[in-house]
């Protein structure tokens, strides 16, 4: 055997490093992601946060902010590309230096920017992308919970009106309604006691 075909079949034997990344399994989603260890645990804070500031309910709603959080965090990934690029083209050799550190800065900046032009318009190009997609979802998903609000709105207003225990036929409730009758009577039961309390107040007045 040849020290060529020694050194393929070295290779081809080699396990690859089970630490380079991890198979993911998303707790909201269910999607298996292949992602590098260190980022784990920064993309599972990111997404989390994301969850806590929309508090989405139902799956078209978790699915939405799920989309929302991978687009945010496609976008931080193209900042850090972005600012891999004009690094390691500062440290680069440069032929034009004035002896002022800031004007030299300024140079580099520039030869940068011309010799990577190509590869951050596109990360530019990607970057406008993925704002406008997530704009996008951002509107829809407001959308989703200003009905779901408003309808839960109507149904409690109904419920305080017909007693805490009314049980609601299914016809009488609108599509894809993700509450329970528990959090109806409870959000009913608040705003008929809210009702009595105000009642005396209208009257001092």
């Amino acid at each position: 055997m040849s020290p060529e075909q020694t050194e393929q079949t070295t290779l081809e034997s080699k396990p690859r490093d089970k630490r380079a990344f991890n198979a993911y399994r998303h707790g909201l989603t269910g999607h298996v992601l292949v992602i590098a260890p260190s980022d784990e645990q920064p993309y599972k804070d990111h997404c989390q946060s994301i969850h806590q500031y929309w508090a989405p309910v139902g799956g078209m709603e978790i699915d939405l902010a799920q989309q929302i959080a991978d687009d945010r965090w496609r976008m931080k990934r193209a900042c850090a590309m972005e600012s891999a690029l004009v690094v390691r083209g500062l440290n680069q050799p440069d032929d034009a230096q004035s002896g002022n550190e800031q004007v030299d800065v300024a140079l580099a900046m520039g030869r940068v920017w011309g010799e990577q032009k190509k590869d951050l318009n596109l990360l530019s190009l990607y970057e406008s992308r993925i704002q406008r997609r997530i704009e996008k979802n951002i509107a829809l998903l407001l959308q989703l919970q200003q009905h779901r609000r408003a309808a839960l709105q109507q149904i409690v207003e109904e419920a305080a009106i017909l007693g805490e225990t009314y049980e609601f036929p299914p016809e009488a409730l609108p599509p894809n309604f993700v509450y329970s009758a528990t959090q109806i009577a409870r959000l009913a039961a608040h705003r008929k006691r809210l009702g009595e309390v105000r009642k005396p107040v209208r009257r001092a007045a």
